[in-house]
């Protein structure tokens, strides 16, 4: 199961998809890992997938070099308030928050109109 877990994890992250969503509730739901935990060990696991994913997406210029530093910097330190902010929240309040964050993407993703792109023959 671990590793059915960590596939979805790394394929859909790699796509942009959000893959954590899968770890997060795999390690807290079937594992029993608290949320903090589970937290932290998605973001361990998430450093090598983003690294080859940016690396895969520049190489097919589809990642702006530009964009990309400033976005890592300031993502960097709100990562650090954020480990703060998420130690001093504790991880009941964090589970049930994220646990309403997902039930909101889901109702969101059910009633949202499709994008779909037109291109011209």
């Amino acid at each position: 199961m671990i590793y059915a877990a960590a596939f979805l994890t790394g394929f859909l992250s790699s796509l942009g998809v959000g893959g954590g969503v899968i770890l997060i509730v795999y390690l807290t739901v079937i594992a029993g890992v608290d949320q903090l935990t589970a937290q932290g060990i998605n973001l361990i696991f998430f450093l090598p997938i983003a690294l080859l994913s940016v690396i895969i997406h520049r190489k097919n210029k589809l990642v702006d070099i530009k964009q990309l530093i400033p976005a890592m910097i300031v993502g960097s330190i709100f990562s650090v308030v954020g480990a703060f902010a998420a130690e001093l929240i504790g991880g009941e309040l964090l589970r049930k928050g994220y646990g309403i964050f997902v039930m909101i993407l889901g109702v969101r993703s059910l009633f949202q109109r499709s994008k779909k792109k037109c291109s011209a023959g």
